[in-house]
């Protein structure tokens, strides 16, 4: 498309927008003048959903009036909550349902990911993540090499910016065990080739995992498709689904019935049919469901479904057209006076801009700020944008970049 620096050209594209609407079904923060302010942080929080005040409601009326019997005699029975987010949750990721579960939190899942498919050798005991991975992605990755009796200075391997992975495949490959890269870099905002990373990795004989969180909801994936061995992601960023909001998981159906695959057990992955029989013996679900430990936190549930209706609805693939259109957009408009440390091309990122400040970031974020804008800061020099297709508009983008343009300047 070719793009315009006007306000007419903004209003036209909104004016065009498919998926205009759902800007309606978000609650959007106030200015204290009272105005919508612009916000363009859903890389950290995504927005409150209008129906979850509404959902979380039928939960607590159903605990009020029914109390235990809320599991089997409630609107929504809780015994079954977490299958009532299946499809949606398989839609987004590119999976099929029996390959996904809603469970835990996001390093809590990969953890139990890491129980059973970190089975490191002396010969082949290694991890490879990303360089400048999320710090708990770091944390839980060298606890879990320590568990093991493997030291981090030797096991494990940081794939550098730009590194061709598959020429340090050639190079590591028969050392690694675990191939575990964030789907979408938290910092850089750069995009993953996971299906050609998977086919890498599994070439060497290694098994392949993502952390999708800043994936999941941001980007098209196809999960089963790639092959990839599983996934974790948190639910709070773009799926929009509250402040530690119950996370996801993914593990390929190629696991679903493998008895021999270890795993920290508990009495919700046991066997639907004879979990109420209170046996001692641990029987698992065949597929993800399997990896689950606890009964799930209902009302937490209950604010991600919300969500999750309404991208089952508006569709990933619709809303994936309109992020490459409203990201090209903010970057057009930025028309090249800032560094933009993001991949340019939109197959290499999802919604996220990140711009990085050679001086006064901190004093140009502060003033984004006072004007009324929410985005994110990161140390040393970074400001992360990131508007996003379900509720930001063509006139948020516009109307930002003319105001990040008076800060820099």
């Amino acid at each position: 498309m070719k793009y315009e620096n006007n306000i007419a050209f903004a209003e036209k594209l909104d004016a065009a927008d498919p998926l205009a609407e759902y800007r309606k079904k978000f609650h959007i923060p106030k200015t204290k003048n009272g105005d919508d302010c612009i916000y363009l942080c859903g890389n950290s929080l995504g927005l409150q959903p209008v129906t979850v005040a509404a959902a979380l409601k039928q939960e607590l009326d159903d605990w009020k009036n029914l109390g235990v019997e809320g599991h089997f005699h409630g609107k929504n029975p809780w015994k079954d909550y977490h299958e009532f987010l299946t499809q949606q949750t398989a839609h987004i990721v590119g999976a099929k349902p029996a390959e996904v579960v809603v469970m835990n939190n996001l390093t809590v899942n990969l953890h139990l990911m890491m129980v059973s498919f970190y089975r490191p050798t002396k010969a082949r005991h290694k991890i490879l993540i990303e360089g400048g991975a999320f710090p708990s992605d770091q944390y839980a990755v060298k606890s879990q090499i320590l568990f093991h009796g493997f030291d981090p200075a030797t096991s494990l391997v940081e794939l550098k910016t730009g590194e061709d992975i598959e020429s340090l495949l050639d190079r590591e490959g028969d050392s690694i065990a675990l191939i575990l890269l964030g789907g979408v870099n938290y910092y850089t905002g750069q995009l993953f080739d996971m299906e050609k990373i998977t086919g890498a990795g599994h070439r060497k004989g290694c098994i392949v995992g993502f952390d999708l969180a800043h994936a999941a909801g941001n980007v098209l994936l196809e999960l089963h498709r790639w092959g990839v061995d599983f996934a974790c992601w948190c639910s709070y960023k773009y799926l929009n689904g509250g402040p530690g909001a119950v996370a996801g998981c993914f593990v390929h159906e190629r696991f679903a019935n493998d008895a021999a695959l270890p795993r920290f057990a508990g009495w919700w992955g046991h066997d639907k049919a004879s979990r109420f029989r209170m046996g001692p013996d641990f029987r698992a679900i065949p597929g993800a469901e399997g990896w689950q430990l606890s009964n799930p936190s209902i009302l937490a549930m209950a604010a991600v479904k919300a969500s999750l209706d309404i991208f089952y609805e508006a569709k990933m693939e619709n809303l994936r057209a309109k992020s490459v259109l409203l990201t090209g957009y903010l970057e057009y408009l930025f028309g090249g006076r800032f560094e933009i440390i993001t991949p340019r091309a939109a197959a290499e990122r999802g919604c996220q801009l990140s711009i990085r400040m050679s001086k006064d970031g901190r004093k140009v974020f502060d003033a984004l700020t006072a004007a009324g804008v929410v985005c994110d800061w990161r140390e040393p020099d970074c400001i992360r944008v990131a508007p996003v297709p379900l509720y930001n508009s063509f006139m948020d983008v516009y109307r930002f970049a003319k105001i990040f343009a008076e800060a820099a300047t």
